[in-house]
């Protein structure tokens, strides 16, 4: 599977799912922090960076429910003493009371609906942090064994519905 915007030319590819990203937090980290009521309110917090490249950073928000052609994104720099660059890692990090995290939905998913993180600015879509599909991705062959083909329509069955938070 690929997270991904773009697949390569030289692979065949199914879109499985959009996903969307989340900003979370544990219940006794917002205990002790505070808990941000509007995107510019997580200056004032420890959050977990994913380093990609110079604007890594850079957390960039969309009110939900507006019209992206009517006001761009709502873009901060949010700084704090941990990042990585896995998303589960990161997960991991607010698990242990480190900070606020921007995740992929199906990284979070679970523990969202364990109760071990909290969804955060639901007002607010944090944009452009990650892909926006998850794909099925094999490389190109004439011929597909069939236990590949049953895998990939397995898979595209289970992906369907995304990951409800």
């Amino acid at each position: 599977m690929r997270h991904s915007a773009q697949v390569p030319d030289t692979h065949v590819a199914w879109k499985l799912c959009d996903t969307h990203s989340v900003i979370v937090a544990t219940r006794a980290y917002l205990k002790r922090r505070g808990t941000p009521l509007t995107p510019n309110d997580l200056a004032m917090h420890d959050c977990l960076v994913y380093p990609r490249a110079q604007a890594s950073s850079i957390w960039s928000f969309q009110r939900k429910g507006g019209r992206k052609s009517s006001a761009g994104p709502y873009t901060l720099a949010v700084s704090g003493l941990f990042a990585a660059n896995n998303s589960e890692v990161l997960r991991d990090a607010a698990f242990d009371d480190l900070g606020i995290a921007l995740l992929p939905d199906f990284t979070a998913q679970a523990a969202v609906q364990a109760g071990r993180l909290v969804v955060l600015l639901p007002e607010w879509r944090p944009v452009s942090a990650f892909a926006d599909q998850l794909y099925v991705v094999r490389p190109y062959a004439p011929h597909v064994p069939r236990a590949v083909a049953l895998f990939i329509g397995y898979l595209r069955e289970t992906f369907a519905g995304g990951f409800p938070l």
